[in-house]
């Protein structure tokens, strides 16, 4: 088993699909995890235009490019969120924001997540990688004081509002992704065994692996995959790399932007954080994780002509095989 490593092409949305494909290509990614905007690719049209379709199937064939997962996180989150807002709307296209009123864009978004499974059938893939929003993220803080009737009611949402598109993916044969990620209904270990707990483990339902998202919050992103073995559905190779400890930064990120260095921690470039990345590929191994290994490049610090390539070079270094047989098998004798 060689390892596919694939380029999330969320971060490069600004640049044609065809040209994002092509540098992909040169570098020497073996396929795409392809978001579901800019002109990457359009759901509802690959899920009724044939010739729309066969056009992202034509560039994938002419750079040899292969696709295991698409990934429509942006339109996912506006599934559950409250409030729905001015951040919403930067990141919406306009059919899914309308007017605005917030109960007609979540409905407009979960049609488009039942749209992603469709096109996902249509393409071949079995993933779509993607947020879920939540109605209590909100209520992180727990101040003023948060019921538990409160938090009850959030899970109770999300499973109202995501078990009619999980339909949808199992009639289709694909699988939803959840990454684990704040802001979600599931961002750490006990948010997710909620989350999987409201939908009764229903299988369509699984996550995507992104040891970013731990390594800020003082979470063991190596356990997660252990304790979660039967839900890796697929793995983004994103990395952060903290700045506490001086007193002054703190792991909220005190609203100051990306790079700045007065925050506790930045997204980096895969490589250069504190995620554990060898002993991440050991656990790949022994869990049996087959799939792609996607590399989900930020670095608000680094130019992406570089950071993406650089990362490729070192997901390979360590994404090797498990190995035919034990090694103390050698200390056998056939006497």
């Amino acid at each position: 088993m060689t390892r596919k490593v694939t380029l999330f092409t969320g971060q490069w949305a600004d640049l044609p699909f065809e040209e994002v494909a092509k540098l992909a290509s040169g570098w020497g990614y073996d396929g795409l995890e392809i978001a579901c905007w800019g002109d990457h690719l359009d759901v509802w049209r690959a899920a009724e235009d044939d010739a729309y379709l066969q056009s992202r199937k034509d560039i994938l064939e002419k750079y040899e490019l292969e696709v295991f997962a698409i990934s429509n996180h942006l339109k996912g989150q506006a599934v559950c969120d409250d409030p729905i807002d001015e951040r919403h709307k930067a990141i919406l296209p306009s059919a899914i924001w309308g007017d605005g009123d917030a109960e007609g864009v979540r409905q407009r978004a979960a049609e488009e997540m039942k749209m992603t499974a469709r096109t996902a059938a249509r393409l071949g893939v079995k993933t779509v990688v993607g947020f879920t929003g939540s109605s209590i993220w909100k209520y992180i803080a727990m101040f003023p004081p948060v019921a538990q009737n409160l938090i009850d009611a959030g899970y109770q949402d999300f499973a109202d509002r995501w078990n009619p598109i999980l339909d949808v993916f199992d009639s289709e044969g694909v699988r939803f992704a959840h990454e684990v990620h704040p802001s979600e209904i599931a961002y750490d270990y006990y948010t997710t065994v909620a989350t999987l707990d409201a939908i009764d483990h229903r299988e369509a339902f699984g996550l995507n692996w992104d040891p970013s998202h731990f390594v800020w919050q003082d979470l063991d992103p190596v356990g997660f995959m252990w304790d979660f073995r039967d839900r890796i559905y697929h793995v983004d190779c994103k990395d952060a790399k903290k700045r506490v400890g001086n007193g002054r930064n703190g792991r909220m990120g005190s609203h100051l932007p990306w790079a700045d260095p007065r925050r506790g921690w930045d997204f980096v470039s895969t490589g250069h954080g504190d995620v554990p990345w060898e002993d991440s590929f050991r656990m790949m191994n022994t869990i049996g994780y087959d799939g792609p290994i996607s590399v989900e490049w930020e670095d608000a610090g680094m130019d992406r002509l570089v950071g993406a390539p650089e990362a490729l070079k070192f997901v390979r270094s360590l994404a090797f095989d498990p190995p035919s047989a034990a090694f103390d098998a050698a200390f056998a004798t056939n006497d």
